[in-house]
């Protein structure tokens, strides 16, 4: 054969028969005369291909007019080069026609990994800008990511579209377990389905941590094949191909995340490393997510302990409240608020603002509102309230301040007494819809300012409305304070104003229900999205004065008869209430009361009968001094005045006036029907 196309046996000869890819050689007249193994192989035996013409022997494969290329590619000097994918092996060669003198060379090359790679790089490259601005893009939102659901989100929006994705679940080692924590493309029937795993089991998710190594599979037949036990996943979850990433952080095994596609896939080289990339950027994310989540989850525990759990309900008013942590990573504050029973009827109310955001800032708003109640019980009037909570404030360091207000509601004369201390001003809704804010000093906030502080006292219409907020809630949109006020005003006006809506006005049988209609609409209308840069409080009180019938008072004489013409005047007035079973009771207290005031203090004396959901009966007098209950021993004559008194009312106590002191005693009313 060789010596038919005068080729010397040689090394070259041995080099053609045994060349990894295909050759023939073609005569001038363009038929085969020589054909290596290879070329055999893939174009039939040495028989059929010897002097058959090279261009009917190559159309059958190349589904191109051969011919008709080489002949253009000859008069445009180029060399002929074609791909195509070989029938029998449904494998990629390139033919190649070159120039040996008048005869013509063929090669047939293998190049079908060489296609795969070129297929990746060029699919890799056509998406450059996207996955790079993704990862990006994933990288910032990640870095703002706080909690666990903040960082799924960011996940599913920039590495799923990116890598053309449709499921991520997203799962916890928890106690040895494997806890499902974030999900996305996946119903709720596959969820319910798909079983907790312990971290020794055999599955994907959980192999994935122990080797420390991702798994990729390309299709359910692959998934089959590796996990028979888990195909029906494969099969409920609609899935065809699937990435299992370990989330692995600071050297520990935080949990795994699947990635997975609604088509089979050849996972190319470039996206196996992307995606162990990106899994190592989300372990890192998760591990600082999972770690606020615990610290926000103790910071709200700690903040819902120290706000009041429910505001309390009493005969002089009627209040709501709401709360609103600030957005983003300042989600616990030092806002606070409460509603204070005090004697004869008597409310206080107090909002404060510690300044600054975190849990040192609301474990302050605890102490100071355990201070407030504190000093509340001991019946101070607001401006030695705010002077003593100054004192506490300021022994905290330099750098505590508080703003605070604190109101003291009297349901018998229908006024309210109160004290600021750097705080905006309370509103005052009449029941005719307008709205002021009283006129006050506002005094430096606590911790800076320098007592005494100024009290107001003001006349309040019957039905009129007292609404409390920090500063939170009138600068969310605008730090201008009168801007926000004239904001607030406005919400008021609408919210309570004639023209307010059926179903407000229907929720006027019901105070509760009206009120917290009204902290939707104030919240709802200067709380937009219910996002601030600032925490806020809102507490809203509807005032419920005494009626004069129910209200008795008497000067008594400064002497002896004076214990007598209690009791009388006492019989009397329970006598017109219908209330004859604390008769009694109640002449016996007073008497005691106005027998202490005519031994041991001084004039003027005042009896007063007050009728709410208990029986009130006071005796003031011009003195300062404070009885005090002591035990008695055997040999003493007297000092058992307040033990009777003790004894005999469900609640008693003292406290001052500005001509001197008033002694308070309290029982229940009979239960009627």
């Amino acid at each position: 054969m060789m010596r038919r196309i005068g080729i010397g046996e040689g090394s070259i000869l041995y080099a053609l028969r045994r060349m990894s890819d295909g050759f023939l050689l073609a005569d001038s007249h363009r038929r085969i005369i020589f054909a290596n193994g290879e070329a055999r192989r893939l174009l039939g035996s040495w028989r059929r291909l010897l002097g058959r013409p090279l261009w009917d022997v190559l159309a059958p494969v190349c589904g191109v007019d051969l011919k008709a290329v080489h002949e253009q590619a000859e008069k445009d000097g180029l060399p002929v080069d074609v791909d195509v994918r070989w029938p029998s092996e449904q494998r990629w060669y390139r033919i190649r026609i070159g120039h040996a003198g008048t005869c013509l060379t063929v090669y047939v090359s293998d190049v079908t990994d060489r296609r795969g790679r070129q297929a990746e790089h060029l699919a890799f490259d056509q998406r450059p800008p996207d996955r790079t601005t993704g990862v990006r893009e994933l990288t910032m939102a990640l870095a703002d990511a706080l909690t666990v659901q903040n960082v799924v989100d960011a996940v599913a929006e920039h590495v799923l579209p990116a890598v053309g994705a449709t499921g991520l679940i997203v799962s916890f080692v928890v106690g040895g377990r494997l806890l499902k924590s974030g999900v996305v493309g996946y119903d709720k029937k596959f969820m319910d389905v798909l079983p907790l795993r312990t971290f020794g089991d055999e599955a994907p998710f959980a192999e994935v941590l122990r080797t420390r190594t991702p798994i990729f599979i390309g299709s359910p037949q692959r998934f089959v094949e590796l996990y028979p036990n888990l195909a029906y996943i494969s099969r409920l979850g609609n899935k065809k191909s699937w990435a299992f990433l370990p989330l692995i952080a600071s050297g520990h095994d935080i949990g795994s995340c699947v990635i997975s596609f609604a088509l089979p896939r050849r996972f190319t080289s470039e996206e196996r490393i992307l995606l162990t990339a990106i899994s190592g950027l989300m372990a890192q994310a998760f591990e600082r997510a999972r770690l606020y989540d615990a610290e926000h989850i103790r910071a709200q525990a700690l903040q819902r302990g120290l706000l009041p759990r429910g505001l309390p309900v009493l005969p002089a008013l009627t209040a709501a409240a709401r709360y609103l942590p600030a957005g983003k990573d300042m989600e616990v504050g030092g806002d606070w608020y409460d509603v204070i029973p005090l004697s004869s009827g008597r409310v206080a109310l107090v909002i404060g603002d510690v300044m600054g955001h975190g849990v040192a800032e609301a474990v302050t708003m605890g102490r100071l509102r355990t201070a407030v109640h504190t000093l509340a019980d001991l019946e101070m009037p607001p401006d030695e309230l705010l002077t003593h909570l100054n004192d506490t404030v300021s022994d905290l360091g330099e750098d505590f301040y508080a703003t605070c207000l604190y109101i003291v509601y009297d349901p018998a004369s229908n006024t309210c007494a109160f004290a600021r201390a750097g705080h905006p001003p309370f509103a005052v809704v009449r029941p005719d819809g307008t709205v002021h804010f009283p006129a006050a000093e506002p005094n430096p906030p606590l911790g800076a300012a320098t007592p005494p502080f100024d009290v107001t006292e003001l006349d309040l219409t019957d039905g009129s409305l007292l609404v409390l907020y920090t500063d939170g809630l009138v600068k969310s949109v605008t730090p201008d304070i009168d801007q926000g006020l004239a904001e607030l005003a406005h919400a008021l006006a609408e919210a309570e104003g004639p023209d307010r809506d059926e179903e407000q006005a229907v929720a006027e049988e019901g105070g509760d229900a009206r009120l917290e209609l009204l902290c939707d609409a104030l919240t709802g209308a200067l709380l937009p999205g219910r996002y601030t840069s600032d925490d806020a409080a809102l507490l809203v009180a509807l005032v419920h004065p005494l009626s004069p019938r129910d209200v008795a008072v008497w000067q008594l004489p400064e002497n002896a008869r004076a214990a007598g013409e209690a009791r009388e005047l006492i019989r009397d007035q329970l006598a017109t209430w219908e209330l004859y079973d604390l008769s009694t009771t109640t002449e016996l207290l007073a008497s005691e009361l106005v027998g202490n005031v005519v031994r041991h203090a001084k004039g003027p004396i005042q009896l007063r009968l007050l009728r709410s959901d208990v029986l009130t009966c006071e005796v003031s007098d011009g003195s300062s001094t404070t009885p005090r209950l002591r035990r008695t021993s055997e040999t003493d004559e007297g000092g058992r005045g307040l033990q009777l008194v003790a004894a005999l009312s469900q609640r008693w106590g003292t406290r001052y006036t500005p001509t001197g002191k008033c002694i308070w005693t309290e029982q229940p009313l009979p239960v009627t029907g």
